[in-house]
């Protein structure tokens, strides 16, 4: 009887810590939080301009390819499911990509030709003389644990940068005032991203065990550019990791901020845009209760033609 007793407590306590759990998470609502569409960066003006064509024909381009190219939406849709998120968040992420970053090709095919290109490429990530794995395995990063989840690993190394050398002199190196991606892992010119996903370099690798774990592609190393190239420019493994960016986000947002954002494809789409769903979850945590996230001029777009987007679905 005791022992029935002590079970039946322990069930209701549990029950009781799930209902308030349950009850702290609020639910973002659709729809932007903005009136009119937050400013587009200059930069992406500029490319948009040198490109002689407008935000709009961008859109539209990759609008008709996504609604001609019913292989792609299949491939959407599939890695979506493996990754326990709505489609329309990664229409919504390559459609922003393709509007305000880059130009859509005309077909799925080119990015597959494209990705080509890079096979085989004698490449590395590194900075001057330096390379990545010599840089990491400078005194600084040793509190970063090379044996933890390749999220934490590289997360920590980022704050590492930002904290230690980022705009520092360092052991006779002056390092630039610049994100970690861009000093380390644009080994062609800054601020690149390729694919169909435009996915970053040090995105992929802190999102390698994930799509591991989910999608079966073999783990990612830092020494091997090639193969991180292959990862996100070959159109099928990028697609798992742009799902698993999102998922990273959705998750952060419910852990950190206690928010549940996977309603609001213009959030989504805004984080997949900006990166650092884990210190933009802690930043809105910190605004108290009641504190919603908006969306950028990115996911703007995106919840202002969900109607149209979802239709391609």
């Amino acid at each position: 009887m005791k022992r029935f007793l002590l079970v039946l407590l322990l069930a209701v306590s549990w029950m009781a810590s799930s209902s308030i759990q349950a009850a702290a998470m609020s639910v973002v609502p659709e729809g932007n939080r903005n009136t009119v569409q937050p400013k587009v960066p200059g930069a992406s003006v500029r490319r948009t301009r040198a490109g002689k064509t407008t935000f709009d024909e961008k859109y539209e381009k990759i609008r008709d390819l996504l609604a001609s190219d019913k292989a792609l939406v299949g491939k959407i849709k599939s890695t979506a499911a493996a990754y326990g998120i709505d489609p329309i968040h990664m229409v919504g992420a390559i459609v922003g990509e393709h509007t305000y970053n880059v130009d859509a090709y005309d077909r799925l095919q080119t990015y597959y030709i494209k990705a080509a290109a890079y096979a085989g490429d004698s490449f590395r990530f590194g900075y001057g003389d330096e390379t990545i794995e010599q840089f990491v395995s400078r005194p600084e990063f040793a509190k970063c644990d090379a044996g933890s989840d390749s999220y934490k690993l590289w997360t920590c190394r980022e704050t590492v940068w930002e904290r230690s050398f980022r705009g520092h002199k360092v052991g006779g190196t002056s390092f630039p005032d610049n994100r970690f991606s861009a000093v380390f892992f644009q080994p062609f010119y800054a601020g690149q991203t390729f694919g169909l996903g435009q996915v970053n370099p040090l995105t992929a690798l802190m999102l390698s065990d994930m799509v591991a774990r989910t999608s079966s592609y073999p783990k990612l190393n830092e020494s091997k550019a090639a193969d991180v190239y292959d990862a996100i420019m070959d159109p099928d493994k990028s697609l798992a990791y742009m799902a698993a960016s999102i998922r990273r986000s959705i998750d952060d947002y419910k852990s950190i901020a206690h928010l549940d954002i996977s309603r609001n494809p213009g959030i989504t789409a805004t984080l997949y845009n900006t990166g650092g769903s884990a210190q933009r979850a802690a930043a809105l945590a910190a605004r108290g209760p009641g504190a919603l996230p908006e969306e950028n001029y990115y996911g703007w777009l995106v919840n202002d033609r969900l109607g149209e987007l979802k239709s391609l679905l």
